[in-house]
């Protein structure tokens, strides 16, 4: 029985003893959390910051290398499901409740806060604010995402071993990769996606409590949020039941048909030239400038803005990486390396650039041409931002009521996806695990984000989300190697395709 489940085992106990503790001494669990995440900013902020560049810097040469033609399957497989399935289902597991939530809050916050040697509120912080809400949210975050999940598909599809991050480690260390270093590289990966996912779903229950709040008399306190994650627990269970094909896909077309819509309307409803302008000048901006802000960690003046920003947000993809990772690579099939990168990098951020010009062009028109201090309100409550933004737009009640179906279809599939996921990583990869496991991550991830919640709200989830992203940042770099090496072999030794492919 352990041996089968040693992964499960293990990892379930080590979240089960971290729930336990946080429930029976809140205060000291915030106090751990608390030294545990100033320890690592000021001794690992660096490698944060540098990490995702080389990440999108890997994923380029590979598209464009010779590699790029490679399939990640059989040389004749098709690809499972169509683009829009495929963009649907890679967007809401990627981003998902996270552009709700920071679409109108993240570029308010820097134009009211920015760092230091910059001046509040002025057309500098302005710029400053919509390039950094493109710069965290753009390409860095999907070419992440794009290592894991690809090593994963080559591996799983291409060379036939188990869609587990241990298996994609063989070329660098051989069998070890099926005794404790295998095991260790797995169970590190359980552990992140539960804290990883767990501040998206304490994210979402928030913002749909202050969403209830502002259509109704329901208040916005913890305990509604607490109720609002278990309410949400029963759906996307049913939703896992369901299995990848029914559940997952069905949600994830619904919830970019709803975004297109609320999309569509704020930047029609909305200021549409200013709003062109914004994307077309904050874009330009973006890419002039990607490299010094790639590199940059501002040692002399602004770290205190990097370390509760942007180090923050590479922490959380890189946390994340695991679980989006599995779960991509499982709806990837069939597609080559250079399809599947230029894809998965440029289409979503593309949709991203558009989504933060827009609803961030609408607040700063707001603010800077109609007088309407929207920012205070941002800053005070980034969970409310949104909403405060609808109240100066025509059908308010109805932008808001489709905002929070919208956050509870984006609760939904992201909670669905990382069941699937933890459950194929707990069960040795298989691709359909049976449904008691389902349950129990379900279970557990919406706990770890219920107890995060009440131990300290939003800075206890990116608290979280830093510390449980440190060891896997290491084992992604070594990762790139790694397929580095599998792809040269491959492509030295010439092996067959059509074939199965034992590495």
């Amino acid at each position: 029985m352990f041996k089968k489940n040693k992964v499960f085992i293990t990892a379930a106990a080590v979240i089960i003893l971290v729930l336990t503790s946080g429930l029976s001494n809140q205060a000291a669990f915030d106090r751990f959390t608390k030294v545990l995440h100033e320890n690592i900013i000021d001794q690992f902020g660096w490698g944060y910051q540098l990490a995702p560049f080389i990440f999108l810097i890997f994923s380029l040469v590979l598209a464009f290398s010779k590699y790029g033609k490679m399939k990640l399957g059989r040389d004749d497989e098709k690809p499972q499901y169509s683009y829009f399935g495929w963009f649907s289902m890679l967007f809401a597991a990627g981003m998902g409740i996270g552009l709700i939530f920071w679409g109108v809050a993240e570029p308010l916050n820097h134009y009211m806060n920015p760092p230091a040697y910059l001046r509040a509120e002025s057309g500098d912080a302005a710029r400053f604010a919509m390039t950094h809400s493109f710069f965290h949210w753009g390409l860095q975050p999907w070419a992440v995402y794009i290592i894991m999940s690809l090593a994963i598909s080559y591996f799983c599809f291409r060379r036939k071993m188990p869609p587990l991050i241990s298996s994609c480690f063989y070329p660098l260390l051989g069998d070890r990769i099926y005794g404790f270093i295998g095991l260790l590289i797995d169970i590190l990966a359980v552990i992140a996606v539960v804290f990883g996912i767990a501040t998206s779903l304490g994210l979402g229950a928030m913002q749909i409590a202050s969403g209830l709040n502002f259509v109704s008399s329901v208040p916005d306190n913890l305990t509604v949020q607490l109720v609002i994650i278990a309410v949400v627990t029963v759906f996307f269970m049913l939703s896992s039941a369901s299995g990848l094909d029914r559940g997952i896909q069905i949600l994830s077309k619904t919830n970019i048909l709803l975004a297109a819509l609320l999309l569509l309307f704020v930047f029609l409803v909305g200021p549409t030239a200013y709003i062109l302008n914004i994307l077309s000048s904050t874009t330009g901006e973006y890419f002039s400038s990607l490299i010094s802000m790639s590199m940059s960690v501002n040692p002399f003046e602004g770290y205190d803005w990097i370390k509760n920003w942007t180090l923050f947000y590479w922490a959380c993809w890189i946390s994340w990486s695991p679980f989006v990772g599995l779960f991509v690579a499982s709806i990837s099939r069939g597609r080559t390396i250079r399809e599947f990168v230029l894809g998965a990098l440029l289409v979503p951020t593309l949709i991203t650039f558009i989504w933060f010009a827009t609803f961030g062009g609408a607040a700063f028109h707001l603010q800077l041409h109609q007088g309407i201090d929207i920012a205070g309100s941002a800053v005070a409550n980034v969970s409310t931002a949104l909403f405060e933004m609808f109240t100066y737009y025509p059908l308010t009640g109805v932008l808001t009521v489709i905002t929070v179906l919208l956050l509870a279809v984006f609760f939904i599939t992201s909670a669905d996806s990382a069941t699937h996921v933890l459950s194929m990583m707990t069960s040795q990869g298989k691709l359909d695990p049976p449904l008691t496991k389902k349950i129990f991550w379900g279970v557990v991830q919406s706990a770890v984000a219920a107890l995060l919640l009440y131990s300290g709200g939003l800075v206890s989830l990116q608290r979280m989300a830093i510390s449980s992203a440190l060891p896997f940042t290491l084992i992604m770099l070594l990762l790139c190697i790694s397929l580095w090496k599998g792809l040269a072999y491959e492509w030295k030794h010439e092996l067959k395709t059509g074939k199965d492919k034992q590495v």
